[in-house]
C-alpha cells in the first residue's frame, strides 16, 4: 500500500466532515437539517460509507484511517445535535409566545379527545379479515430466537440477525421481535392436532433504525396466516385484492412483484393502484401509478415441516402489512411520528 493513498483515504474522511459540518451549518430548518444528517451520517450516508474504504488499506493503516472516520463522525453527530437542540430552542420560545394564557381570561371548553389513527386503521383491518373468518391471535412483544428467526427459515447468518438491526436482551437467545410473523410459527408450532389456520396478528415491532419522517425503530405490523390443504397463489391475490378494494375503495386493483422473504417462496411485494390519481401518476406515487402495501407469499415448506405441518399434506400463504404506512396512505398522513405524539391538534381529524 502506497503512502499517498494512505494519505487520500484520510483527506477524504477530512473533506467529508468539513462538507458535513458546512451542511449543518446552512440548514435554515429542522427538514433541511435532517436532510444534510440523512445525507452524511444515516447507514448509507457519505461518512458512514467511507468505512468501505477500509478494505483497500494495509492492516496497519486501517486503525488511524478509522479513527479519522470515526472523528469526523463525533464532529458531525455534535454539530447537528447542537443545531437541532438550536431549533428546538427557537421553537419552543415561539410556541410559548403564541400560546400564552391570559388567566384573567374565562376558561374555555375543554376539548374532546380523539382516537388516533394508528388505533382506527388497526381496528379497520382487522374488521375486514373478521368479516372473511380470520381470527385474531396475540403475539409477544420479548421472543425467543427459536420462534423470531430459526422457525421463519432465517439462517444464522441472515442480515436481519445483525446487532444493528435487533434489540436483543442480556439473555443472549431473548429479543425484541423484528415482525409479527413470530406469532405464526407460535400458531402452528403449538397445535397438537394440526389443523387448519386462518389468524391475523396486530402487534408493534422493533429495529434498530434512524427515526425520520417515514422510519421509526418502533412500528406495528399485522401478520397473516392460511393454512390448509390446497392453498395456492391465487387464493393469496383474491384475499389481498379484496382487502385492497374495502380499505382502500373498490376501485383499487393490485398487482404482484417477485420479491424474497426467507420464510415465504415464492414471495410478492404488492402494490396497489395509487388512490391519489387513480393509477395514471402523480407525484404521491412517484409517477408509476402504483403504491406498495405489503409483502406476501406462499409459506415456505421448510417452515411448515418445522413447524410440524408436512408440506405434502399442507399449504398456505402469509402477509405481512406496515399499520403506519397504510394510515398514512389512507389519510394523507405526512410524517410516522404524527401518530405517536398524540397532538389534540392533529387528532381532531379524526372524528
Amino acid at each position: 500500500m502506497e503512502e499517498n493513498e494512505t494519505l487520500d483515504a484520510s483527506l477524504g474522511a477530512k473533506k467529508a466532515q468539513e462538507e458535513a459540518l458546512n451542511d449543518i451549518e446552512n440548514a435554515n430548518d429542522e427538514a433541511s437539517l435532517e436532510e444534510s444528517y440523512n445525507r452524511h451520517l444515516s447507514k448509507k450516508g457519505k461518512i458512514s460509507l467511507l468505512m468501505n474504504e477500509m478494505g483497500r488499506l494495509a492492516k496497519e493503516q486501517r486503525a488511524a484511517f478509522g479513527k479519522a472516520v470515526n472523528e469526523a463522525k463525533q464532529k458531525a453527530i455534535a454539530a447537528y445535535e447542537e443545531k437541532k437542540a438550536s431549533f428546538a430552542k427557537k421553537k419552543l420560545a415561539e410556541r410559548l409566545e403564541k400560546e400564552k394564557i391570559d388567566v384573567t381570561l374565562p376558561a374555555k371548553a375543554k376539548k374532546k379527545g380523539r382516537i388516533n389513527p394508528y388505533y382506527k386503521i388497526i381496528d379497520e383491518i382487522t374488521d375486514i379479515f373478521l368479516d372473511m373468518g380470520y381470527e385474531v391471535v396475540e403475539g409477544r412483544d420479548c421472543e425467543t430466537d427459536l420462534y423470531n428467526f430459526e422457525l421463519l427459515n432465517v439462517p444464522k447468518d441472515h442480515p436481519s440477525r445483525d446487532m444493528q438491526d435487533t434489540f436483543y436482551l442480556e439473555a443472549p437467545d431473548l429479543l425484541l421481535r423484528t415482525q409479527t410473523s413470530a406469532a405464526q410459527s407460535h400458531t402452528m408450532k403449538e397445535k397438537e392436532v394440526k389443523t387448519p389456520i386462518r389468524m391475523i396478528s396486530p402487534g408493534k415491532t422493533y429495529r434498530r433504525d434512524d427515526d425520520d419522517m417515514t422510519h421509526s425503530h418502533q412500528f406495528a405490523q399485522i401478520e397473516g396466516l392460511v393454512v390448509d390443504h390446497d392453498i395456492s397463489l391465487a387464493n393469496l391475490k383474491a384475499t389481498l385484492e379484496l382487502f385492497a378494494k374495502k380499505m382502500f375503495g373498490e376501485k383499487r386493483e393490485i398487482r404482484l412483484r417477485s420479491s424474497y422473504f426467507p420464510f415465504t417462496e415464492p414471495s410478492v411485494e404488492v402494490d396497489v393502484s395509487c388512490m391519489n390519481c387513480g393509477g395514471k401518476g402523480c407525484a404521491m406515487c412517484k409517477g408509476t401509478g402504483w403504491i406498495e402495501i405489503l409483502g406476501a407469499g406462499m409459506v415456505n415448506p421448510k417452515v411448515l415441516e418445522m413447524c410440524g405441518y408436512d408440506p405434502k399434506e399442507w399449504s398456505g400463504f402469509a402477509f405481512g402489512l406496515g399499520v403506519e404506512r397504510v394510515a398514512m396512505l389512507r389519510y394523507g398522513i405526512d410524517g410516522i411520528r404524527r401518530m405517536y405524539q398524540n397532538d389534540v391538534r392533529f387528532l381532531k381529524d379524526f372524528e
